[in-house]
């Protein structure tokens, strides 16, 4: 058995085709499927079922899957490892991104990181905040920049990269833009635009207990803005994403955070990035 044929059956369980998962691994088709026989026959089982449409793992498959990943996850360790100790740093840096979040930190923090560890692949998803921390606790992600909510998140641990008020946001022509604050329990009367819940602007907004309407909701504060500007409701957003709005403070405030699983990331390459990120804010 070699580590080729199990990153091979891996990578096409994961794409769900030999074409796919050759493609992947940077093999030809025939190759793939010449060694992933090989493992077969070795074990005396067949591990994917070739259908015309997908291919799908075997119920033995299913059973060796967790193991294969093991196996491979064990190789890349040693690899990452010995590079340590040579005082180099290669590897995988899997970084999630709340939605629509702050791109252009994000963005410097990336390239300039590429630039001191180029040997480093970076991966960057987005997704809601919730479900950023439920990755970087499950361990699917290494880091993940995400909106805090009223509460801190269990298993992780933060470092606060921007910090700035929730605020409610109105065209200029709105009855509310006379005044410059209030108390969120004033816009129980007023349809509000919101963020969608597993946003911590919004979990925030919520743990308020203030009952109000929400008329719309969307998940980049740039579109809250622009419904709010149309004369459609009270946007509550970031005060950042409010440019050309008239705003009115709320006594609330919102942070964007580095996270990661507590204890640090387990990885040489993800400590790096965590470390350069701390240090670039």
């Amino acid at each position: 058995m070699e580590l080729r044929q199990l990153e091979y059956f891996v990578a096409v369980v994961d794409t769900g085709s030999f074409t796919r998962g050759a493609m992947r691994v940077l093999v030809a088709q025939s190759g793939v499927s010449a060694q992933v026989r090989r493992l077969e026959d070795e074990l005396g089982v067949q591990l994917l079922d070739r259908g015309s449409r997908a291919v799908t793992p075997t119920e033995a498959g299913l059973a060796v899957l967790p193991y294969a990943r093991a196996a491979l996850a064990a190789a890349e360790s040693v690899r990452e490892a010995v590079d340590e100790l040579r005082g180099l740093v290669r590897g995988h840096v899997r970084v999630g991104m709340v939605t629509a979040g702050p791109a252009v930190t994000l963005g410097d923090m990336l390239a300039s990181f590429h630039a001191a560890y180029p040997d480093v692949e970076i991966t960057l998803t987005e997704h809601a905040s919730d479900a950023l921390f439920a990755g970087v606790r499950e361990g699917t992600l290494d880091l993940a920049v995400a909106s805090l909510g009223p509460q801190m998140p269990a298993g992780v641990e933060t470092y606060v990269i921007i910090d700035a008020p929730i605020v409610a946001a109105v065209h200029a022509d709105h009855p509310l833009a006379r005044h410059s604050s209030l108390r969120p329990e004033a816009l129980t009367t007023y349809p509000l635009i919101c963020l969608p819940r597993g946003t911590g602007v919004r979990a925030i907004w919520d743990a308020a207990g203030v009952p109000a309407r929400v008329a719309f909701e969307a998940s980049d504060p740039g579109v809250l803005a622009q419904l709010a500007a149309r004369g459609l409701g009270v946007a509550i957003l970031p005060e950042p994403a409010a440019a050309g709005l008239h705003t009115l403070t709320l006594g609330l405030r919102g942070q964007i955070a580095l996270a990661w699983r507590d204890g640090g990331p387990s990885s040489p390459a993800a400590r790096a990035f965590m470390e350069h990120a701390r240090g670039s804010v």
